[in-house]
Formats: structure tokens, C-alpha cells, sequence
């Protein structure tokens, strides 16, 4: 096992181990799933070098007050190896609207000496559905970014329809603008369907206009399979 590797599994072991105890002490709801998924992909583009990627989740909530640590596999310019993502929220509801208000500290282990690789993002959601129809439009703010970038932003739109009760095809919109960092506009489409009340499918194409940039943001079919618990 390589030292990056050890540092990633240490770091999402204790993350886990702090997020379950206080769960245990006061009996707080927990959840959280695995999975595997052809690629990674985040904010609209290719993260894992077009590689297989594993991925993981726990979360413990209290009432409308949630914290949460998402890890998966990476393959990143920069050398990094995995990405960690510890959250804090607050999950209200208002006239028929869902809202999710969170800080996010993000750590991508295995990136090399003197690049800077941990971060904070700060996001805002809110959502309505009517009936199978569902919207979420979605604000990412982050003063400071991974290695170059500076000050950064990501909005995007989602819309979603339910085709059964297993069964939703979802497509959404977003736009990347940075300061020191890549621009861009980038789209998805696809259909999660659950398979048992715990195991779920997605499939989903993946593109943006930024093709010129190199293979991460050409288009690309992933799919992904989770397991929840």
C-alpha cells in the first residue's frame, strides 16, 4: 500500500469514526451507501482519468442539521489519488420549497508537494416538486480553489421527472466561472432506476463546450451502481 493510499484510508476512516460517534452517543439518524462507477465525474467533467472509480458516503442527521463525508478514487493532474469531502448543512423547508445550505471541506490526498489542495466550498440548493415533476437549481461558491484557482462559482439547473416508482430520469445544466482556474458550460442526462430498495443504477451522458481543454471534458456514458444502508 502506498503512502498516499494509506493517508487517504486513515483520513476517511477517523472522518467516518467522528461522523458515527456522535450518532451512537444520541441515537441521531445515520445513513450512507458505496458504490462503483465507470469514471468520477464532478462539476460536469472527467476526474479519474477515464478509470473505474469506488466511491463512499456516511451521514448523520439531527432534525434539519446534518454533517456527512463523501470519498472517492481520483486521478487528477496534479498527482491526487482520491477526493474527501466533509460537510456540514442545514436542510429547511418553506412554502412548499426545500432548501440545503452547506459548507464543504474538500482534501484531495496524493496531490504534489507545494500544489494547494484543500479547499473550502460554500452551496446553497433549493428544490420544488409537483406531483412527478422535480426542479433543483444549485449555487457552489468557492473563495479559493484547488491549486491555481482563485475565486470560483458553479450554477447549475436540474430538472427531473418520475417515470415509476423506481424509476427517474433527471438532466441538468451548469456553468463554471473562475478566476485563475478552466470556464466552461456543461450538461448531463440519464436514468436512475432502483433495482432493490437499496441497490440502484444510474446511467448518464456527460458533456460540455470545453472540449479544446483535453479529454476530462470531452463527453462521456457512465454508470454507476450504489448500495444504501
Amino acid at each position: 500500500m502506498s503512502r498516499r493510499t494509506r493517508f487517504s484510508t486513515s483520513f476517511l476512516l477517523l472522518a467516518v469514526g467522528a461522523a458515527s460517534a456522535p450518532a451512537a452517543a444520541h441515537a441521531q439518524d445515520f445513513s450512507g451507501q458505496i458504490g462503483v462507477a465507470t469514471q468520477y465525474v464532478g462539476k460536469g467533467i472527467g476526474k479519474s482519468a477515464e478509470d473505474p472509480s469506488v466511491f463512499g458516503s456516511v451521514e448523520v442527521s439531527a432534525g434539519q442539521f446534518y454533517g456527512s463525508v463523501f470519498a472517492s478514487t481520483a486521478e487528477l493532474s496534479q498527482g491526487s489519488d482520491s477526493e474527501i469531502v466533509t460537510t456540514v448543512g442545514y436542510r429547511p423547508e418553506f412554502a412548499g420549497f426545500e432548501f440545503d445550505l452547506s459548507a464543504m471541506n474538500k482534501d484531495l490526498p496524493g496531490t504534489r508537494s507545494g500544489v494547494d489542495a484543500n479547499f473550502m466550498e460554500y452551496q446553497a440548493d433549493i428544490s420544488r416538486s409537483l406531483g412527478p415533476i422535480g426542479a433543483r437549481l444549485r449555487v457552489n461558491y468557492t473563495p479559493d480553489g484547488f491549486a491555481g484557482t482563485r475565486e470560483a462559482w458553479w450554477v447549475e439547473g436540474q430538472a427531473s421527472m418520475a417515470i415509476d416508482r423506481r424509476t427517474k430520469a433527471s438532466a441538468a445544466l451548469g456553468e463554471r466561472t473562475a478566476e485563475g482556474g478552466a470556464e466552461y458550460v456543461a450538461w448531463n442526462a440519464g436514468v436512475k432506476r432502483k433495482l432493490t430498495d437499496r441497490l440502484a443504477l444510474d446511467v448518464r451522458w456527460y458533456d460540455t463546450d470545453g472540449h479544446s481543454r483535453g479529454e476530462a471534458y470531452e463527453g462521456r456514458l457512465v454508470g454507476s451502481l450504489s448500495l444504501s444502508f
